[in-house]
């Protein structure tokens, strides 16, 4: 069974799973297209970051980046290899949703890639009622990124 808990930066696996993410990130990305956060930026106070674990092993990771205006984002989403197919990135993404909702946030956005590789990820955003739309923050849609929103006002 998957159990989601708040995730310790100061883990050994939570450091190097952020960093496995980060490198795949830029490895896939065409150079300046990734928005991937490293430690010090997942360890900024707006952030909240969740781990995914099957009794001791860590599986996966999410966070979210809370803007102030009652509006976040979805960062850092990331399963490890060796546990795709086992509902860890719906189990983090259905709690990082309801997570927003408990504080009151009104919109959950995210920003993701085009390519191939990203196509999973956008299939399980949108199964869970995210959709294409405006940039945010400093983003742009391009050719190799794209903007999605959730609005949590919606059940």
């Amino acid at each position: 069974m998957i159990r989601i808990e708040p995730a310790s930066l100061d883990d050994q696996e939570v450091r190097a799973i952020i960093a496995f993410h980060q490198q795949d990130m830029e490895e896939m990305s065409p150079p300046g297209t990734s928005w991937a956060l490293d430690l010090s930026g997942l360890s900024d106070p707006s952030v909240t970051v969740l781990g995914a674990w099957e009794d001791d092993t860590l599986l996966g990771i999410g966070a979210i980046k809370r803007f102030g205006d009652g509006t976040a984002e979805l960062k850092s989403m990331r399963t490890l290899p060796a546990h795709l197919g086992k509902g860890v990135a719906k189990a983090l993404l259905a709690q990082l949703i309801a997570l927003s909702r408990s504080e009151g946030l009104h919109r959950l956005s995210l920003e993701t890639g085009t390519s191939e590789e990203f196509l999973p990820a956008i299939s399980l955003y949108t199964k869970h009622g995210f959709s294409k739309g405006e940039t945010f923050s400093e983003y742009e849609n391009g050719p190799h990124n794209q903007c999605y929103h959730l609005d949590l006002a919606v059940s």
